[in-house]
């Protein structure tokens, strides 16, 4: 199971039990309302707050990626200049 699916999965369980445990509340319904509104701008904040950072990871495992690519591009393109130039010398 992947470490997102489980992130999603705990964060989905607060969200409910916060829900639950503010319905139940012994508060007047305008209060339960307002707490119920909060609760879910948290909740949103909160799935932001951990959606760029799973963007910012996979942006910076895409960024050194694309560098090991380049690097090894690199390699293989001096392995190739050095054999045509020891053809051309012979």
């Amino acid at each position: 199971m992947s470490t997102k699916k489980v992130l999603i999965g705990v964060l989905a369980g607060i969200a409910t039990g916060a829900l639950l445990g503010v319905l139940f509340a012994p508060d007047k319904g305008s209060e339960t309302r307002k707490k119920i509104s909060k609760k879910g701008s948290d909740t949103v904040d909160d799935l932001k707050e951990k959606f760029h950072d799973i963007l910012n990871s996979i942006a910076e495992k895409f960024e050194n990626a694309k560098e090991a690519a380049s690097e090894l591009y690199e390699k293989g393109g001096n392995k190739e200049n050095k054999k045509d130039t020891k053809t051309a010398m012979s």
